[in-house]
């Protein structure tokens, strides 16, 4: 098992380039099954969840090809399949996403409940009503979703939940409705950068949607879609850390690809906090300045200020200079790394759905575990600024969803190494995450680990 080691104190400079979205590639990878021949994505990153959703797509009798660099090639050549197994959806909760596709082009899905990171309830039950409205009959039998319909047929909905919209139930409502008779208009649909980038992509295919980027969503069924070309968009929650990284760590760095339009509630909080930050043509310069000033937070669904940055902004409130307040209103219970933070020398207090972070003058380097995808990033930031070692164990987490985030902040000038560990014993750092646990993929190859059936 791999282990991430950072010698804290160095600043950063430089330039990091951003990987395309985790959260916009799953959707747009399950779209894919809606398709008559062949698409082809761009700017897909190289990271466990992207791989896992290719063994579901295989399963599902898809030709999943990595061409080169960031290229996927997918084409359905067998329909048969309508099961999405346990052993493959329970390891990541954005697999979920192809039962619309599903139930749209083969009338029937059956997938297993979804997994992912361990932070408290995250119900289905968004998806199950918009997929009911548009006739489906939806039962839970066994820990799977059965899901079956000889016809989908277009429906006024309203998905808003206790939390807001849904994102992953936006994405298998409206691709659902691409193929169903008729007009489709979602009420509450999410807004966040991912759908917007997933109905493009559908638009792209034949879909016929209007609304994008807004709360409501009209989508026209049509008889078919045919496979397209597409780039995935920068990954917002990736450029969100890194600019905290920089605000952190001191120095000068350029986050290039990132989008300021995505990031616009980011932006404004790290701004109020008297961060140093520049939007440039191709990207956004941070540059430290010291110890932030204290501030609050409330996570919010897009445009609202991101929950996957929750925890990072956590770690940057614990340098702030004074006491702040981060409120969650998406996920209350996504607050397991405050406890990881405080074995670093950190000051939170949970309060009902809120932490109070009082700011310290310095961190100190310790042993710490990942408890889920961005809780692993927030202790990446805080070692970044530690004094002495930290040790993250569990990085699997982290490479769900950052593409080999040690060698990237390593170029920045941070003292970073990955270390493969055997029974309690440090070897030498591995390479990059996908090699600590995937089978090289090269070019032209099916993405997957053929160590293993697919399914």
């Amino acid at each position: 098992m791999d282990k991430i080691v950072i010698e804290g104190g160095a600043k950063l400079e430089g330039r990091v380039a951003v990987s395309g979205a985790k959260n916009a590639a799953i959707p747009i990878l399950a779209a894919t099954l809606l398709a008559e021949g062949e698409s082809v994505i761009e700017g897909v990153p190289d990271l466990r969840d992207i791989t896992s959703m290719a063994r579901i797509l295989s399963c599902l009798g898809a030709s999943v090809n990595r061409e080169e660099e960031g290229v996927v090639r997918v084409q359905v050549l067998n329909e048969d399949a309508v099961e999405a197994p346990y052993d493959l959806v329970s390891t990541m909760r954005g697999s979920f996403c192809v039962l619309g596709p599903l139930l749209a082009r083969r009338q029937k899905a059956r997938v297993s409940l979804p997994g992912g990171c361990v932070f408290g309830l995250r119900p289905i039950d968004l998806h199950v009503k918009g997929l009911s409205r548009l006739g489906a009959k939806i039962s839970l039998e066994h820990g799977y979703v059965s899901a079956e319909a000889g016809t989908l047929y277009g429906s006024d909905m309203y998905l808003g939940g206790p939390s807001g919209s849904s994102v992953l139930g936006t994405a298998n409502v409206l691709m659902a409705a691409t193929l169903a008779k008729g007009k489709t208009v979602i009420e509450c649909a999410a807004m966040e950068p991912e759908i917007q980038d997933l109905s493009h992509f559908l638009v792209k295919m034949g879909a016929d949607i209007k609304g994008i980027g807004g709360p409501r969503l009209v989508v026209r069924g049509v008889e078919r879609l045919t496979g397209a070309r597409h780039r995935i968009i920068p990954d917002r929650i990736e450029a969100g850390t890194f600019l905290m990284a920089g605000a952190l760590a001191g120095g000068d760095v350029l986050v290039s690809g990132a989008r300021p339009d995505h990031l616009s509630a980011v932006l404004d909080k790290l701004q109020s906090m008297g961060i140093d930050l520049r939007v440039e043509e191709d990207g956004i310069r941070v540059r430290g300045n010291g110890r932030p000033s204290p501030g609050d937070a409330t996570t919010l669904p897009y445009p609202g200020f991101p929950t996957d940055l929750q925890a990072q902004l956590t770690t940057l409130f614990c340098r702030a200079k004074g006491i702040s307040i981060v409120t969650e209103r998406v996920y209350a219970d996504r607050f397991i790394h405050a406890a990881e933070l405080n074995r670093l020398g950190a000051r939170i207090r949970k309060d009902g759905a809120s932490v109070i972070v009082e700011g310290v003058e310095s961190l100190s380097g310790a042993e710490v575990m990942a408890s889920d995808l961005r809780a692993s990033a927030a202790l990446v930031l805080a070692g970044l600024v530690a004094d002495g070692t930290t040790e993250i164990r569990r990085v699997y987490h982290i490479d769900r969803g950052y593409e080999k985030i040690e060698l990237k902040l390593s170029k920045l000038g941070a003292r970073i190494s990955r270390v493969t560990t055997s029974e309690g014993e440090s070897s030498e750092p591995s390479s990059s995450p996908a090699e600590s646990h995937l089978e090289p993929v090269m070019p032209g190859s099916p993405y997957l680990d053929t160590r293993e059936p697919p399914c």
